[in-house]
């Protein structure tokens, strides 16, 4: 059995791997990390898992942490995971980080983007971003894991066949998105409120979210060139789900729906978690609740030659904890979808 510790156990992404875990057959979990709740029992905490988990929390000790584990999960904030990893833990386990400490191989651009001075610069070049469907054969051979964001994922997977394939002008990409609040952590925040949120929705993070810089580098990969996009994220009423509504202008106005449905088909085919809608389907954030499917689709259209790309996923899932899981799966040899086959959620 694999020993899996969860440093930031107590957060939403955290306890969305706990409750991956527990239904995975080959993972043992022995350490809920929270610096917030040290020797509370965990099952207080969420009680969902009220006679299912029998651990208390503990801290974030990483280094007592990698001589118990097999792999380390770390659902923490920006810079956390950093100033914990050295050597001897990488010697020693494998690390996957759902924070954006890894994600962004420009360091500048990270400490700019997050506003803290990035503490171990030296692992950024060796992490492996972390998306299964795009670099499955290098996350195998890592120990260290950049766990993509959820905007990112969701983005990323949905325009990516036209990058690879040429079809799309990359300096023509909008990406208009919206997330649900469990998104913005569990603490305890004015602008999340029920009274705030309720009744509303409402752009945030213009022009300067975060998540714009790693969307971008992930694109420039695909084509091959530097890509800057207009990046808008909305917060929505509900608890889960991510949907990204992106348009880019045709390089071929006369392309048609079976030649960029071929592009879609040529990488997803195989892949278990991309579901590739049929035709004039749009996708719904309540048909992927609960699991670690992407459902993605295109429309084509003519009058202006642009195309708008559609995807939906949960944050928590997919976005978060299932890709962690998706990962862990891959550095350890095991099958790619062991404990991440829950049917999506209805109602």
């Amino acid at each position: 059995m694999i020993k899996a510790g969860v440093i930031g156990a107590t957060g939403y992404a955290g306890n969305e791997i706990v409750r991956l875990l527990l239904g995975h057959k080959d993972v043992n979990i022995c350490w809920y990390g929270s610096r917030s709740y040290i020797d509370k029992k965990y099952a207080s905490i969420y009680q969902n898992f009220f006679q299912l988990v029998d651990g208390k929390c503990m801290d974030d000790n990483m280094a007592a942490l990698a001589d118990e584990a097999d792999v380390i999960f770390t659902a923490t904030p920006q810079g956390l995971c950093a100033s914990l990893v050295n050597e001897e833990i990488l010697s020693k386990v494998k690390v996957i980080d759902l924070s954006a400490d890894f994600r962004i191989k420009d360091v500048a651009k990270y400490e700019k983007w997050y506003g803290i001075q990035h503490p171990t610069p030296q692992y950024v070049a060796e992490a492996v971003y972390g998306l299964c469907e795009i670099n499955r054969e290098d996350i195998r051979k890592a120990r260290l894991v950049a766990n993509p964001g959820c905007y990112p994922t969701c983005s990323t997977l949905s325009i990516y066949p036209l990058l690879k394939e040429g079809l799309i002008d990359p300096s023509t990409i909008i990406i208009d998105a919206k997330s649900g609040t469990s998104g913005a952590g569990r603490g305890a925040k004015v602008d999340n409120l029920f009274c705030e949120v309720n009744e509303n929705i409402k752009a945030y993070g213009v022009a300067s979210h975060r998540h714009t810089p790693e969307i971008e580098d992930q694109l420039s990969y695909a084509c091959g060139k530097e890509v800057l996009i207009n990046f808008t994220p909305h917060l929505v009423p509900m608890n889960r789900g991510i949907l990204v509504t992106s348009y880019a202008s045709l390089l071929n106005k006369d392309i048609s729906y079976e030649e960029v449905r071929a592009a879609y088909d040529k990488y997803y085919e195989k892949e278990m978690f991309v579901r590739v809608l049929d035709k004039d389907v749009c996708p719904q954030t309540k048909w992927v609740e609960g699991s670690n499917f992407v459902d993605v689709n295109f429309k084509i259209d003519p009058r202006t030659g642009r195309i708008i790309i559609m995807g939906a996923m949960d944050n928590l899932v997919k976005g978060a904890a299932g890709q962690a899981v998706q990962n862990m799966n891959l550095l350890f040899g095991l099958e790619e979808t062991e404990g991440l086959m829950q049917i999506p959620m209805i109602p």
